[in-house]
């Protein structure tokens, strides 16, 4: 921090820089996010030891949050506290699409992506500003904030394009290598007209090298989200049958049919 005013002739206008390292009051800002999710495990669809697996790709998205200081301070950037909530934000707000699947499966498509948007929103947000606290919010974090806002839209409609591209045929690679062809097209298509809306606002060229920098590295921040989830889905026969339910990638498994034995008819003598 750096004391600034104007004091004329009396001494000079700036004084002497002071670091000072701000450390969060309590620890409850980090633990409500997962809180939330445990709140959702209670829900009945959830009730049973398959969904407690959501901890192992949240735990590698959202873990990110959570890197100790000494880590933190191996990082080039100063604003890479708020870039790495950003992403545990997101992994928070997948987290609950995926526990909320069993309320929006084999419905109409449109209602699932509104589903998935409303659900990712919600808990993204929350997770993120609960993180950031009102006192943390900036010119920087409220930037972070927009971002996350398009990445969770994009998000959205990359999953529900990729399940409509797929129609109704579930395959590990081909559902993946769809995902990332969908988000290959729509990052361009929401950043383009916001550079040359700033282009055209500040007069000035925005490098193309830096907006293909910023495509190619929101492309692989929001596949590098959704690929532990993904996995989880892949490996796991609860949330697979689940995530092709969201994405309408094939009809539900069949109840188990219970075969009951025959009744043992026997003659009668004489018969």
């Amino acid at each position: 921090m750096v004391a600034y005013t104007d004091l004329g002739g009396l001494g000079s206008k700036q004084g002497v820089p002071v670091v000072y390292d701000w450390a969060a009051p309590s620890l409850v800002p980090q633990v409500l996010p997962w809180l939330l999710v445990l709140a959702l495990l209670m829900l009945k669809p959830n009730r049973c030891a398959s969904a407690w697996w959501i901890w192992v790709p949240l735990a590698c998205v959202g873990g990110v949050a959570c890197a100790p200081d000494s880590v933190l301070e191996l990082l080039p950037s100063s604003g890479i506290e708020i870039f790495l909530d950003l992403i545990g934000a997101l992994g928070f707000g997948l987290a609950a699409v995926w526990l909320l699947s069993s309320y929006l499966g084999w419905k109409h498509r449109m209602l699932a992506f509104l589903g998935i948007l409303l659900a990712q929103g919600v808990f993204s947000s929350l997770a993120y500003l609960i993180r950031q606290g009102w006192e943390g919010l900036g010119v920087e974090t409220l930037g972070m904030g927009v971002f996350l806002a398009v990445g969770v839209l994009v998000i959205s409609l990359a999953l529900t394009l990729a399940g409509l591209v797929c129609r109704g045929h579930y395959g590990c690679l081909r559902l993946s290598l769809w995902l990332i062809a969908v988000l290959v097209v729509l990052w361009p298509v929401v950043v383009v007209p916001v550079l040359i809306i700033a282009m055209l606002v500040s007069g000035s060229n925005v490098p193309l090298m830096a907006g293909l920098v910023f495509v190619a590295g929101a492309i692989g921040i929001t596949f590098g989200v959704l690929l532990p989830f993904l996995l989880l889905s892949f490996v796991n026969g609860f949330y697979r049958e689940r995530l092709k339910g969201l994405l309408h990638l094939g009809r539900a498994a069949p109840p188990p049919v219970i075969a009951l034995p025959l009744p043992v008819v026997t003659a009668a003598a004489g018969d």
